[in-house]
C-alpha cells in the first residue's frame, strides 16, 4: 500500500523519470562485510529463464507505464518516462543476459541503467553497454586497497577494481555515449567512515554521488553510528553539488525494489530484514505493489521532485 503523505492531487510532484530497481542476481565476486543484497528463497531467479523474464518485464512496465491512470502512485505523483534500473549482487556476472534485458526494455520504451561493482568491464563490453544504458553507476567504497580488502571488495583472487581503470571506463562511457550519466554509489560503514574521499570523486566528476549510511537490515556487521555517518558528510561539504546523503530512515519504505524471484520488497523501518509481497508472476503487479508499503514523498525527493504545474 502506498502510504498518503502527499498534498492535494494538484499538488503532486511531478517526476522526469520513476525508478524500478530490480535486483536481477544474489551472486556477487565480492563479499561485502555490509551486504544487504540476500533474499530469503531458494527458486530459480527469474534472469535464467528468458520466458518468464518477459512476462514479469511486461508486467511490471504496463502497470509503472505513465498512461496507466489505475496506478495509485498516480494520485501522489507523476512521471513522465520509466527507468528500469539494474543491480544485483553483480549483473554484470551475465552480461549477455543483462544486454539482452537492457535491449528488450529499450525496444518497450523503457529507459535503462545499471549498478555494477566494475569488475567484469572491459573496454569491448563496456562499448556495448554505455550504448544501452542512460545512467551507468558504479559501486565505490574506498580508494584505499587495504581497506577494500578490509571491506571485502576483493573477488577470490584477491583481484579489485583500481583507481585507474575506475578513470579510464568513466572516461571511455562518455566517449561512447555523450549523453550517459555517471553514478558513484558508496556506503559508509565501519571501516571507511574516517576516508577523505573528496579527491577521488572531484578527478571522477560523476553527476551523483550517492552517499548511504550502511543498513543493517541483514547483518549488523559494519554498522556506524549517526555521528560517524554524519561526520563523513560534513567532510565531503565541497561536493554538495553532487552528493546525495540517505541514512537509513531515507532508505526505509522508499524504493520501488524487485528481488532476483520477482517479488517487490522494501526495507523495514526499525526492523531488520525485508518485507516482500507475493510474485508478480502469480498476482500481477497491481496486487503485490499493494501488497507493500511505500512512501511516495520520500521516493519523489530522492529523484529531484519539482511542482506539476512546473513541468507541463
Amino acid at each position: 500500500m502506498v502510504s498518503l503523505h502527499m498534498g492535494e492531487a494538484d499538488a503532486r510532484p511531478h517526476l522526469s523519470e520513476l525508478v524500478i530497481n530490480w535486483h536481477i542476481t544474489e551472486v556477487c565476486n565480492y563479499r561485502c562485510g555490509y551486504c544487504y543484497a540476500k533474499w530469503n528463497d531458494d527458486s530459480k531467479e527469474f534472469l535464467h529463464d528468458w520466458e518468464r523474464t518477459q512476462r514479469l518485464l511486461d508486467e511490471v512496465f504496463s502497470f509503472f507505464s505513465p498512461d496507466n491512470s489505475s496506478n495509485p502512485l498516480r494520485n501522489q505523483i507523476s512521471w513522465g518516462r520509466v527507468r528500469l534500473n539494474l543491480a544485483g549482487g553483480e549483473p554484470l556476472l551475465y552480461r549477455d543476459k543483462v544486454l539482452r534485458i537492457l535491449s528488450y526494455s529499450k525496444s518497450k520504451g523503457i529507459d535503462t541503467s545499471i549498478i555494477t561493482n566494475g569488475s567484469r568491464l572491459d573496454v569491448d563490453f563496456l562499448d556495448q553497454l554505455a550504448s544501452h544504458v542512460s545512467m551507468l553507476g558504479l559501486s565505490i567504497d574506498s580508494a584505499n586497497k587495504e581497506q577494500n580488502i578490509e571491506i571485502g571488495r576483493t573477488d577470490k583472487s584477491g583481484n579489485q577494481l583500481g583507481l585507474d581503470s575506475i578513470a579510464d571506463l568513466f572516461d571511455r562511457a562518455r566517449q561512447v555515449n555523450p549523453g550517459i550519466r555517471l553514478k558513484i554509489n558508496t556506503v559508509i560503514n565501519a571501516i571507511n567512515y574516517n576516508e577523505d574521499m573528496q579527491e577521488l570523486i572531484s578527478s571522477l566528476a560523476p553527476q551523483r554521488w550517492k552517499v548511504f549510511r550502511m543498513l543493517p537490515v541483514i547483518t549488523n556487521d559494519l554498522s556506524i553510528s549517526s555521528s560517524d555517518f554524519q561526520k563523513f558528510v560534513e567532510k565531503h561539504k565541497s561536493l554538495d553539488h553532487v552528493m546525495s546523503v540517505e541514512g537509513n530512515e531515507d532508505m526505509s519504505e522508499s524504493y520501488i525494489m524487485i528481488d532476483p524471484h520477482g517479488r517487490f520488497f522494501q526495507n523495514r523501518i526499525r526492523h531488520q530484514g525485508y518485507q516482500y509481497s507475493r510474485s508478480i508472476e502469480s498476482v500481477g503487479a497491481a496486487k503485490a505493489f499493494d501488497e507493500l508499503r511505500l512512501s511516495a514523498e520520500t521516493y519523489a525527493s530522492r529523484y529531484r521532485m519539482i511542482p506539476i504545474k512546473e513541468a507541463i
